[in-house]
């Protein structure tokens, strides 16, 4: 059975750190693209970073050099470390795991973020 547990969010003052893990269940970390998304209220859900089958990785301008994406194939997990928070980093953050063929999509619940001014 597919399933992506998110874990991590939380409140945080700018300039501070927190860690979002993805515990993935069903999920082969060798053929799926996995991603980290966010989204704010009346906005669409945008990319904030992915890790590919080959582990190569790829950030939003908006995130790099302050959040890094990592994987542990062991534990089936996806991190999001998240550095150098900036009010408009507030959203709620979702792990997402993606294959092209054939079609494939999980999303996990969601994890809200908050970054106090």
């Amino acid at each position: 059975q597919v399933q992506l547990v998110e874990s991590g969010g939380g409140l945080v003052q700018a300039g501070g750190s927190l860690r979002l893990s993805c515990a993935a269940s069903g999920i082969d970390f060798g053929i799926n693209t996995m991603n980290w998304y966010r989204q704010t209220p009346g906005k669409q859900r945008e990319l904030v970073a992915e890790i590919t089958p080959g582990g190569s990785t790829n950030y939003a301008d908006s995130v790099k050099g302050r959040f890094t994406i990592s994987r542990d194939i062991a534990k089936n997990t996806v991190y999001l470390q998240m550095n150098s928070l900036k009010p408009e980093d507030t959203a709620v953050y979702y792990c997402n795991a993606n294959l092209l063929w054939p079609p494939f999509t999980s999303w996990g619940q969601g994890t809200q973020v908050t970054v106090s001014s």
